[in-house]
């Protein structure tokens, strides 16, 4: 008997969907672009000749030219463009006019200044000038400690066009957690600033990033960024401390280092469940490609266009606000809280007051939005044509919401995709409809499949995320992993030479993708991935505490719920002060938003016969698996454990119903 599918919730205007890029695009490689699964057929099976046409599209500026578009099509180690060389930074400067806003700065108070395609180029020519006086080359590596704001732009834009490595922290990371990512590089160069805001409060930094500096043995120099005005305090320093303002006022020329394709652009950190967080490498080709076939195909867009997402720097969105340059739209940057005290809808307000054209965010800012009863048509959302939404699973529930309070002209496209390859898997486009609580279609380019345990192509059922021919910005590579093998065990262990991302899908018989969380036990809140480890770690040192686990559930209903269950030492007793030293270590030791929801006491914690803890299994017995789908209790060394972790997920359950 054939599934009844339900109706799209949102169908594209015709009109509108024949003026964009993705049907010009359509075009262009002869398919018919009013048939997206057409286009992404053809995307899959011609492989080079839809990465060709991506290139030729967007005409990309080579100074010597490609070979082959893939050389050799193998994951891990696909060779895409053998013989070209280029830059990613001259793409990203190259579209916006001098006289254009290039990027708009904005902040939670309300205040906003423009940065103008002019100055953008002043500004990067000068710091890649400074950079350069200081010995950083290609390959060299540059780091930022900074919250979202132009500085960081303009400092990867700098490093990026010397063909240097980029990598940056929000500054809500401790010192501590920003050396354990960054000291894996032996940075050159540290550009950190004095501070952030958020909820109505300047978080000074200085200390924090001076402690990072000396944290960082390798550093020839600090750059620091006066952001929030705060005086830095006079102290010996073991590297030359250069203040911003004198790095980027110099009068210099703009000067591009051709690299080759596959040459390092950035390292980007995303947590594991042990160990140092890992390291992953692409490229500038890849990402250029990438990134243009993202927001200028699918999200539409172009010159003229503004798109607000709110992310920091160390999310992987931070890359795709930065990478809107290379559509030739102007990009926001917002240091703040989505949502602080003072005004809620402060987002929105801003949207409406600078015309953005793509608003982006994740479920838990709609979902809270319709919580607290926040209507953001009390603003003119006019010029919102696309609603995008990452981070997690966007529930059903929330499209009414954005439709009756942001309105029926605006696209909402939900997406996943992952900073393994910074960008996305599955999405929306102009021309897709969209079905309540799924994502449209797997995106252009990315061979996306649900594969069952033994690794059968599964349709209309719950499988894990794959994909099956390689994408330009798959990981060149880990850092400090010279032989591939924590990248091969990292996504090609459980399916060889196929890409296993760890996370739960159905592809429906209609096209469209559900999302049902990570399959994994890295916790992702808000979109922001950070490993167990980091919790486990602070959190045991403190006398009181003899043990540690901390899950991220996904929840039916779109929540996130982040217990921590703790062993307390003997003796120790876990009371609402231990509670409140237990949140302050991980606040102020880890990250201020990766606070559990609940700190709860256990009787112990169950482990592997070798010792790891069952991280993966004890969130899947919350989530209400049956016991027998989740763990072997002979494999566990204490398996009386198992029985006690499956009733409190019951029980939660039965509280929520």
């Amino acid at each position: 008997m054939n599934t009844p599918y339900p109706e799209p919730f949102f169908t594209p205007d015709p009109e509108d969907a024949a003026a964009s890029r993705i049907v010009d695009f359509a075009r262009h490689v002869g398919v018919d672009g009013s048939d997206y699964a057409a286009l992404h057929r053809w995307s899959v099976t011609e492989l080079e000749g839809f990465w060709g046409a991506v290139w030729e599209y967007f005409d990309i500026d080579a100074d010597t030219p490609y070979e082959r578009v893939l050389a050799e099509e193998t994951m891990p180690g696909a060779r895409w463009f053998p013989g070209a060389t280029l830059n990613y930074a001259h793409h990203a400067l190259r579209r916006v006019p001098d006289d254009s806003v290039a990027i708009l700065a904005l902040d939670e108070t309300g205040a906003a200044y423009e940065v103008t395609g002019q100055r953008l180029r002043a500004q990067v020519a000068s710091v890649a000038a400074t950079l350069r006086d200081l010995g950083v080359g290609p390959g060299d590596r540059v780091v930022g400690y900074l919250p979202n704001t132009p500085h960081a732009i303009v400092a990867f834009l700098a490093a990026a066009s010397l063909g240097a490595v980029w990598s940056v922290c929000g500054q809500d990371y401790a010192p501590k957690a920003a050396a354990d990512r960054f000291a894996q590089l032996e940075p050159t160069v540290l550009i950190t600033a004095d501070g952030y805001l958020f909820n109505g409060t300047t978080h000074d930094r200085r200390e924090a990033a001076l402690e990072l500096a000396r944290a960082l043995p390798t550093l020839k120099a600090t750059l620091l960024v006066d952001h929030m005005g705060l005086p830095w305090p006079p102290e010996n320093h073991h590297a030359l401390i250069i203040p911003w303002e004198d790095a980027s006022t110099r009068s210099e020329e703009l000067i591009f280092a051709p690299v080759p394709f596959d040459h390092p652009l950035w390292v980007v950190f995303s947590s594991g469940t042990t160990g140092l967080p890992k390291g992953i490498v692409h490229g500038h080709g890849g990402v250029l490609l990438e990134h243009l076939k993202t927001l200028a195909l699918h999200s539409d867009l172009g010159p003229g266009d503004r798109l607000l997402w709110y992310t920091t720097t160390h999310w992987m969105m931070w890359n795709l606000v930065a990478s809107t340059l290379l559509t030739g739209a102007t990009t926001c940057t917002y240091d703040g809280s989505p949502a602080p005290f003072a005004k809620l809808d402060v987002l929105w307000e801003l949207a409406a007051r600078h015309r953005v054209t793509v608003f982006g965010t994740s479920p838990q800012y709609l979902l809270g939005m319709a919580k607290y009863g926040i209507d953001p048509s009390a603003h003119d959302l006019s010029s919102i044509r696309v609603v995008g939404c990452t981070g997690s699973a966007l529930p059903a529930s929330a499209y009414p919401w954005v439709r009756d309070h942001v309105g029926t002209h605006a696209l909402l496209a939900s997406i996943s995709g992952g900073t393994d390859v910074v960008s996305g898997f599955a999405g929306s486009a102009p021309n897709t409809p969209v079905w309540a609580g799924e994502l449209s279609a797997p995106h252009l380019g990315v061979a996306l499949a649900a594969y069952d345990a033994e690794g059968a192509v599964v349709t209309d059922q719950v499988g894990e995320l794959v994909v099956t021919r390689p994408m330009p910005s798959m990981p060149l590579y880990f850092w400090n992993d010279p032989d591939g093998t924590r990248y091969g065990d990292a996504y090609f262990s459980s399916y060889p030479g196929v890409w296993r991302h760890g996370d739960w899908i159905t592809l429906t018989g209609h096209g469209s993708v559900i999302v049902h969380g990570r399959s994994d036990s890295t916790l992702n809140r808000n979109g922001v991935r950070l490993g167990s480890a980091d919790i486990h770690d602070v959190v045991e040192r403190l006398p009181e505490i003899a043990e540690a686990l901390v899950i991220g559930a996904e929840e039916p209903d779109g929540g996130y719920w982040m217990p921590l269950f703790v062993v307390p030492a003997p003796g120790a007793t876990l009371d609402d002060a231990l509670r409140e030293r237990i949140k302050d270590a991980i606040r102020t030791g880890v990250s201020p938003r990766h606070v559990p929801d609940e700190i709860l006491e256990v009787p112990g914690i169950p482990h592997t016969r070798t010792g790891k803890k069952l991280e993966v299994p004890v969130k899947r017995l919350l989530q209400g698996a049956p016991v027998e789908q989740v763990v072997n209790p002979a494999a566990v060394d204490t398996p009386e454990l198992i029985d006690h972790y499956a009733r409190l997920g019951a029980e939660r359950r039965n509280r929520s119903a």
